[in-house]
């Protein structure tokens, strides 16, 4: 009785090539699930989104569901141009900056980025060239701007 199993069966190299494999499988599906889980909130967080955390959030949640997942990647591509009222534009711009660094990991900076930056000049330009503020824009952007 020296080599048998609980149940009287000898284990050989394909029962343990099985658990192996078994077990890998299940490693595998983890990662797998972790990976499309928190899928939409990466990508939110690259695209600069004011509503990353929410996007993250939403991702994870909908893992219990289909549709909340389907619709939090959904969101994390959609295109945002929308400033909160409570703020000047270049305030929400380092707002949302910090936000992204902070669901990052990193230290928030004051530094913004290159594209941030060249939406805020397009903005001025926009300005200058109309002798006001743009007709989508709210009542403080003129004087944000300058």
């Amino acid at each position: 009785m020296g080599g048998l199993g609980m149940l009287g069966f000898e284990l050989d190299f394909w029962d343990y090539a099985t658990f192996v494999s078994l077990a890998l499988a299940g490693v595998a599906f983890i990662l797998i699930i972790v990976f499309v889980g928190g899928l939409p909130g990466r990508i939110a967080v690259s695209r600069k989104h004011p509503d990353a955390q929410a996007v993250t959030v939403m991702g994870w949640a909908g893992l219990l569901a289909v549709w909340p997942w389907m619709q939090a990647f959904i969101w994390a591509f959609k295109p945002t141009d929308k400033i909160d009222i409570r703020r000047f534009p270049r305030e929400e711009a380092k707002a949302i900056d910090e936000e992204i660094a902070r669901l990052k990991g990193e230290v928030p900076g004051v530094e913004r980025t290159r594209a941030r930056e060249e939406r805020l000049a397009t903005l001025a330009a926009g300005e200058s060239a109309a002798g006001g503020p743009p007709a989508n824009a709210g009542p403080d952007t003129k004087n944000e701007a300058t």
